[in-house]
Formats: C-alpha cells, sequence, structure tokens
C-alpha cells in the first residue's frame, strides 16, 4: 500500500498486491491477490480485478457506461486472472442489458483500448493498441484484433480469429479466420495462428474445405451449411463454425472480394 494513495476502507484487497502512488480505488472494489497496479489508475465502485494481473498508468476500471439508457443500476466490470491492461486503458461497467462487462484470463488489452459496457471477451485475448470496441461486444477465446480497428455494438467475433489493424468491424466473424479491408471480408484461414495453438494439418485442411464452401463457392450460405453438415464428418471445428453463422444476429462476413 502507498499512502500517496486513496484506497477507501470497504475495498477488498487481496494479499501481496503492489500499489504505486496516486492510485485511486472506491468502494465495492475487489482485487486478487499479486496484482500490481501502476501510478494514476482509477478503479470505481464494481472493479473486480482478478489474480497477478498489472494495471498500467491511466487505466480506469469500471467508470459508469458512455450510454444513455444507464440509470445507474448496480453492475460491475470484470477483469480475470493474469491479464494485462496496458496504459490509459477503459473498461466500463455494464448497464441493466448484461449486468456486468467482462474481461476474461490471461488477456493483454494494449494502450488506448477502449472496452464499452456490457462487452464479454474471452480467455488469451490480445487487443492491440487504440482499438475501440463499442457496447455489448462478444469476443470469443484466441483471438487477436489489430490495432486501431474499431468494433461496431453487437458484434460478435469468434474465437482463434485474427483481425487486421486499422478495420472497420460491423458483421460479425466467424471462429478461425483472418478478416481484413473495408468493408470487412474473409482473407483466408487464421493457419498461424492455429498451428501456434496446436491445431493438426487434418484440423486446418477440414476447415479450409468448410470456408471455401462458404466463402469461394457459387452455394449460397443456407446451401453451403447444409452441404457441410451432411458431407463432412463431424467435428467440434465443423460444428462450431456452423452453429456460430446460423447464431449470428448481424450477418456474418462477406467473402474475399474479386
Amino acid at each position: 500500500m502507498n499512502q500517496m494513495s486513496y484506497i477507501h476502507p470497504d475495498a477488498q484487497i487481496g494479499k501481496d498486491v503492489q500499489i504505486a502512488p496516486f492510485v485511486t480505488i472506491y468502494e465495492d472494489v475487489v482485487i486478487g491477490e499479486g496484482t500490481r497496479i501502476h501510478p494514476n489508475v482509477t478503479l470505481y465502485p464494481g472493479a473486480r480485478i482478478g489474480k497477478n494481473c498489472e494495471i498500467f498508468p491511466g487505466v480506469t476500471v469500471a467508470a459508469v457506461p458512455q450510454d444513455l439508457k444507464f440509470k445507474g443500476e448496480y453492475t460491475t466490470a470484470e477483469i480475470g486472472d493474469n491479464t494485462v491492461l496496458r496504459e490509459c486503458v477503459t473498461v466500463h461497467r455494464g448497464t441493466a442489458a448484461k449486468g456486468r462487462t467482462v474481461v476474461g484470463s490471461n488477456c493483454l488489452i494494449m494502450a488506448y483500448c477502449h472496452v464499452a459496457h456490457d462487452c464479454i471477451l474471452g480467455n488469451n485475448i490480445i487487443i492491440s493498441n487504440a482499438t475501440q470496441l463499442a457496447g455489448e461486444v462478444v469476443v470469443d477465446d484466441n483471438t487477436v484484433i489489430g490495432g486501431g480497428s474499431l468494433v461496431h455494438q453487437f458484434t460478435h467475433i469468434g474465437s482463434y480469429v485474427m483481425i487486421q489493424g486499422g478495420t472497420p468491424v460491423n458483421k460479425d466473424v466467424p471462429p478461425y479466420v483472418m478478416a481484413a479491408r473495408a468493408p470487412i471480408s474473409y482473407v483466408g484461414l487464421n493457419i498461424v495462428g492455429l498451428r501456434r495453438r496446436g491445431f493438426s494439418n487434418e484440423q486446418i485442411s477440414q476447415l479450409q474445405e468448410i470456408y471455401r464452401r462458404i466463402f469461394t463457392s457459387d452455394s449460397n450460405m443456407t446451401d453451403a451449411l447444409k452441404a457441410i453438415e451432411n458431407e463432412m464428418p463431424a467435428t467440434p471445428e465443423r460444428d462450431s463454425v456452423i452453429n456460430f453463422i446460423r447464431s449470428s444476429q448481424r450477418g456474418v462476413i462477406k467473402g474475399p472480394s474479386l
């Protein structure tokens, strides 16, 4: 603890937490053991910080959302274990829509990123500098979003996705792919990312065939999904692609431009 910081007496501070000078921690804040808080961090009521996190200068967690429907209801902003928030990241509280904003465990959120109200981020996610996530965005596990990307509200980004820096994301991005350009489109399978995560050649080959049928065949999306389901062996990867696309609320990205 540091006498030049303000720490509300009702805040719950875990064992071996390091708090630098000029930190402000309000009531109803929970910080897990082993976390390090750098100078000039502000943790508002409702902040939940996991174990062994590192929070760099200028970060704010659990500020009230920038949403006119927010009426002061009780909500939280939750950061998982081993997650790093770099300089000037902002993670806002939820609204009545979901009640919480979540950044999962083992994530790296780089400088100047914004995670708006009611976003749900999974585990092992990297979001590069100055990316902005609007309200109620969902990002699944093991995804990388390049710097300066702008993600529209209610968008769903699947697992193991790689999004090129500077991309405006206004459609759902199905799992295992690379996406880029404006308007955003499929540019290939995230092969390097999949191999780094231990996917076999057989799994990668099946995914390549699945997305060939979805994005580069003459079939429409509905017919392509039916053919994939009927003609290709059932695997967790196949089913996750099919289920993601069928459940999409915003519609998925388009195939490569010719």
